[in-house]
C-alpha cells in the first residue's frame, strides 16, 4: 500500500497548544505510544548521581528524560512490593477479596517477621486487607505481603506466577519475580525502565489507591511505623512510592512528584545509604521540572486534518487521536520541534472510528521524539455500488 508524507511546522499547529498542559491524571498519552521508546533531548545534561542506574520519567508524554543503564537488570529489593500491590489491586477490582475482609495469619507469614522489615501479624490477631496493603505499602512488611499473597492465590508461589503474568503484559522485558517480598533470591531482578513502568501503571490503573503511597505513617499491633520514603516530608510535591534495600541490591527508591500539571516518576537504584538515594531522587526530579515542559499538541477527538477516502458515503475523515497528545520538550525549544504525519493511501470505506491511518512523527533538532499512531475519528460506511465502482474506476486511472 502507498503512503504520503507530509511535512507540518510547528508554527502550523500552535493553535493545538493551550498555555499549560493538561493534568495528566486526565490526559494520558496515546495508548499505542507505550511500545514505542521516547526520549527527550535537552541543552542541559543531566545531573551526576551517586548511583548503580537510574531513569526519569514523564507520564504525561511516557517519555524517558534522562537515564543512566534504564535496562540493566539488578536487584530490586522492595521495589518488588510494587508488583505485589498491583496483583493486590487487581484482586480487590475483580472482586475476588474485598478491604474488609478478615485475613487468616499463616505461621508461613507470620515467621516473616524474621526477614527484615515487618508489620508484626499475628496469627490469633485480626487483620484485613486493607491493614494489609498499609502494611506492605507504608511499612514495607514481608509478612503481609506473604499473608496478602496467600489470600488471593492460595500460596507465595502461585501469586508470583500472577506477578510475572503481569509483567509480560505491561511489556517488562528485564523482570523476573522469584517472590513477593523483594528478599535476594538467585532469578529475581528488574531494571530501572520496568520499575518506573508499573509505577506508572498503579498511578493510572489504581488511582484510588495511590493515595497510600503518600501516607507518612501507620500504626498496627500498637506500633506505629514510618515511611521509608523521605522525600514525604523534604519536598510537598513528593506523594509516593517505594524504598528498597539489601546488601545486594544497596538503597533503591521510587519517587513520584505532581507539580503543576506534570507528574514525573524518578528511579535510583544502587545507592549508598537511605539519605543518597533521597537525595539523589531529588536532585533528578527538580532537573526534570526545571528543564523541561510538558505540552498537549493535539486534545483527544480534536481533528487533526482531513484524508481522502474512496468507496465511501463520505469523501473524507477527520483524523487525529483517541487520547491526549503529549510530549516532553526542553524550556524554550517549541519552535524547533517538527512534525511529520505519514498517511495510509489510499484509504478505502468502510472505515471504522479509531482505525489507524497513519503515524505522526516528532522530532527536535533533527532527533526523534516520538512516534504516535494516528486514527479515524469517525465511521465511514461504503458508498453505493455506482459510487464504490466510479471510486474503484478512478483508483484504477490514478
Amino acid at each position: 500500500m502507498k503512503s504520503s508524507i507530509v511535512l507540518l511546522s510547528f508554527l502550523s499547529l500552535t493553535f493545538a497548544l493551550p498555555a499549560k498542559a493538561a493534568d495528566p491524571k486526565i490526559a494520558r498519552p496515546v495508548e499505542a505510544a507505550a511500545a514505542v521508546t521516547t526520549t527527550a533531548t535537552t541543552s542541559s545534561a543531566p545531573p551526576e548521581l551517586a548511583a548503580r542506574s537510574w531513569l526519569l520519567l514523564d507520564t504525561g508524554s511516557n517519555q524517558v528524560l534522562a537515564s543512566l543503564k534504564p535496562d540493566e537488570r539488578a536487584e530490586p529489593a522492595s521495589l518488588t512490593k510494587l508488583m505485589t500491590a498491583y496483583v493486590v489491586f487487581g484482586a480487590l477490582k475483580a472482586k475476588t477479596i474485598r478491604l474488609d475482609q478478615q485475613v487468616p495469619v499463616s505461621e508461613n507469614a507470620w515467621r516473616m517477621v524474621k526477614s527484615g522489615s515487618a508489620m508484626f501479624i499475628e496469627p490469633r490477631k485480626p487483620v484485613t486487607v486493607d491493614e494489609l496493603i498499609h502494611g506492605v505499602i507504608i511499612q514495607s512488611g514481608n509478612d503481609a505481603c506473604i499473608a496478602l499473597a496467600e489470600l488471593v492465590a492460595g500460596n507465595e508461589a502461585n501469586f508470583v506466577a500472577v506477578m510475572n503474568r503481569e509483567a509480560r503484559r505491561l511489556g517488562l522485558s528485564n523482570t523476573h519475580f522469584q517472590n513477593a517480598t523483594g528478599l535476594t533470591e538467585p532469578g529475581h531482578y528488574s531494571s530501572p525502565r520496568d520499575m518506573a513502568k508499573i509505577a506508572a501503571a498503579i498511578i493510572s490503573d489504581f488511582p484510588e489507591y495511590f493515595r497510600i503511597y503518600s501516607q507518612k505513617e501507620f500504626t498496627y499491633n500498637r506500633i506505629a511505623q514510618p515511611n521509608r520514603n523521605r522525600l514525604l516530608w523534604l519536598d510537598p510535591t513528593v506523594d509516593g512510592m517505594k524504598t528498597g534495600h539489601t546488601d545486594a541490591a544497596g538503597f533503591c527508591l521510587v519517587a513520584t512528584a505532581h507539580r503543576g500539571s506534570r507528574r514525573l516518576i524518578s528511579v535510583v537504584m544502587g545507592t549508598a545509604s537511605d539519605s543518597v538515594r533521597a537525595q539523589e531522587s531529588l536532585k533528578l526530579l527538580s532537573f526534570g521540572f526545571d528543564a523541561f515542559d510538558t505540552v498537549r499538541f493535539f486534545a483527544s477527538g480534536q481533528p487533526m486534518r482531513s484524508l481522502q477516502i474512496w468507496q465511501g458515503k463520505a469523501n473524507s475523515v477527520n483524523v487525529g487521536f483517541t487520547r491526549d497528545l503529549m510530549a516532553t520538550v526542553p524550556h524554550d525549544r517549541m519552535s524547533a520541534v517538527k512534525l511529520q504525519f505519514e498517511a495510509r493511501q489510499p484509504l478505502k470505506a468502510p472505515l471504522s472510528f479509531g482505525s489507524p491511518v497513519g503515524v505522526l512523527r516528532m522530532t527536535l533538532d533533527g532527533k526523534p521524539i516520538g512516534e504516535y499512531p494516528v486514527v479515524a475519528l469517525e465511521d465511514v460506511v461504503p458508498a453505493n455500488w455506482f459510487g464504490r465502482t466510479w471510486d474503484a474506476i478512478r483508483l484504477w486511472f490514478k
